[in-house]
C-alpha cells in the first residue's frame, strides 16, 4: 500500500534546502519518493494521505543509548512513581540500591525506547552488553549504529548539544532508502533547535507509525 505523509514544510537532509508542501510517498518498508505534495498525489491518486502539522524531517540518530538504556532506569508510571518519583535515575550507588536485574533492565530499556519514539528518534549509536537490554532496543524497531565520539553527557533529546538541528538526522530522505523519518510540531528547523525533539508528533520506522501524540 501506497502512502502519502505530508507536512507544511519538507526537510530531506541536513543542509537541504526546505520544501513548503512536501510530502514522503511510502511503499512497503521504503521511501518511494520525495517532493511537492501536489505532483506525488497526481502521480498516486489513490496512495493513502496522512497530513501532518509542522516539518517532516529525517529521524534522529540518539547518541550514547547504551548510557541511556543500561545506566539509566526508568520507573514504571504509575506502579513506582509514588516510591521513585518519576526521573531517571542514574549513578552506580543509586542503581545498586534498586538491585537491579537482567528483567528489570530490559523492562527499563523497552520504556526508554518508547521516549526515544516519542522524540523522533529512529536509530541509536552504542554497544549494548545486556541480552535483555539488547532484545527491548531490537524489538522497538530503532536501528542500532556503532558508538561514535561525542561531547557532553548523552540526552533522551538527541538535538540537546547542537548547534543545527541537522546535525542530529540520521540519514536522508530520498527514493529507495529506508522509510524513517519524523514529524516535529514546528514552524521550521530553528524553532526546532530551539524547542527540541519533545515537539515531536510522529515517528515512523519502515514505513510504520510507531509513534503518535495523541
Amino acid at each position: 500500500m501506497l502512502t502519502l505523509h505530508t507536512a507544511e514544510l519538507l526537510v530531506t537532509g541536513p543542509g537541504s534546502a526546505p520544501l513548503p508542501g512536501g510530502a514522503v510517498l511510502v511503499e512497503g518498508d521504503r521511501i518511494a519518493a520525495a517532493g511537492p505534495f501536489a505532483e506525488l498525489t497526481e502521480l498516486h491518486p489513490h496512495a493513502r494521505v496522512r497530513r501532518w502539522p509542522g516539518v517532516l524531517t529525517p529521524g534522529l540518530l540518539a547518541r550514547g543509548a547504551d548510557e541511556l538504556l543500561e545506566r539509566t532506569y526508568y520507573p514504571d508510571d504509575p506502579y513506582e512513581i509514588t516510591e521513585l518519583g518519576a526521573d531517571p535515575i542514574t549513578g552506580a550507588a543509586a542503581l545498586d540500591a534498586l538491585k537491579m536485574t537482567e528483567s528489570r533492565w530490559g523492562n527499563s530499556a523497552r520504556r526508554g525506547t518508547q521516549k526515544l519514539l516519542a522524540r523522533g528518534v529512529v536509530a541509536v549509536a552504542g554497544r549494548f552488553t545486556v541480552p535483555s537490554v539488547r532484545t527491548a532496543v531490537v524489538r522497538s524497531g530503532l536501528a542500532v549504529v556503532p558508538p561514535a565520539p561525542y561531547e557532553g553527557p548523552p540526552a533522551l533529546d538527541p538535538l540537546t548539544g547542537r548547534e543545527s538541528a541537522g546535525q542530529a538526522f540520521h540519514g536522508v530522505l530520498e527514493a529507495g532508502v529506508p522509510a524513517r523519518f519524523a514529524v516535529f510540531a514546528v514552524a521550521d528547523e530553528a524553532e526546532l533547535l530551539a524547542r527540541g525533539a519533545t515537539t515531536c508528533v510522529a515517528t515512523v520506522i519502515s514505513g510504520r507509525l510507531l509513534h503518535r501524540r495523541r
